[in-house]
């Protein structure tokens, strides 16, 4: 298994570093609580989709860095876009092109779900509007005790729009998805483990981080093409009945079963060491 030390995007909100098959994205403007400005939505899919195309890892780990994961959106974000009408005086048009525009901020994190490799999450301090839509996107969360969720928008007059919705119903009960909505509360890290949003709950950042990066070096042990194919499966499950998704297993193992990789765990096994399987291939998306 081997990667490059860094991807090829050039970035001003994030750094990023890639070793023992783990790509590790952290979130990089601590002094302003990492809240997310333009280059951010911008930089965060381009470097998610050139770890994806380019297989440079196995597993891709999101932190951030200061005293907090997330402020949530800049509000700057919205300046110079026009709600009210186009410059000629027809709002359908300006609502529109708005429209457009939400749509390319829930691409920023969409990316996340649609990555073939999965995205572990680890949560520090607030985790607050935009930042609740990030981690949502992600496979598996995990925080700092002193992590708190808070659904932001309802305070400032506004629905949330950029994708907590559609994926946080799926991932905790819906009355506590409704009371954070309509209120505005904070769920704070001991409760988001008791009703499922985070796997585990750590004392320090530092015991957070260990425990992540080594469940992600761990999952990049694995079989890559197994583990993109349970990623997929997941996912297909959760958004189709269950006879949808027993049916599109069977035509996915039907393609991407591969008695090679079974063979190879179980050799290794055998003979007392690390097994070794084949990278997933660079996405082709130019011809």
């Amino acid at each position: 298994m081997t990667a490059p030390a860094s991807t090829t995007v050039p970035s001003t909100c994030f750094a990023v570093d890639i070793a023992d098959g783990v790509a590790h994205i952290r979130l990089n403007r601590p002094d302003a609580f990492n809240a997310m400005n333009r280059d951010f939505w911008n930089e965060l899919p381009a470097i998610v989709r050139d770890i994806d195309d380019h297989a440079r890892a196995r597993c891709i780990v999101v932190s951030s860095t200061g005293k907090h994961f997330s402020a949530g959106m800049d509000l700057k974000v919205f300046d110079g876009i026009e709600t009210t009408t186009d410059g000629h005086g027809d709002r359908h048009t300006a609502m529109e092109a708005f429209r457009r525009h939400v749509h390319h901020l829930q691409g920023a994190f969409s990316c996340l779900d649609q990555a073939r490799m999965p995205v572990l999450a680890a949560i520090q301090g607030a985790c607050i509007g935009g930042g609740v839509d990030l981690v949502s996107a992600c496979d598996i969360r995990y925080a700092t005790a002193d992590a708190f969720f808070c659904i932001q928008e309802i305070n400032i007059g506004m629905t949330a729009d950029v994708g907590t919705f559609p994926r946080l119903c799926k991932l905790i009960p819906e009355g506590w998805v409704r009371e954070m909505a309509y209120t505005g509360r904070r769920l704070p890290a001991a409760k988001a483990k008791e009703i499922g949003l985070v796997n585990e709950v750590f004392d320090t950042h530092e015991a957070l981080l260990a425990h992540v990066l080594d469940t992600a070096r761990e999952i990049a042990s694995k079989a890559p093409l197994a583990v993109a194919g349970s990623k997929v499966m997941i996912n297909y499950a959760r958004d189709h009945t269950i006879a949808d998704g027993l049916d599109y297993i069977a035509t996915w193992q039907t393609g991407m079963f591969s008695g090679a990789h079974m063979t190879e765990a179980f050799r290794a096994r055998q003979e007392g060491r690390a097994p070794r399987f084949p990278d997933l291939h660079p996405v082709r998306r130019r011809m």
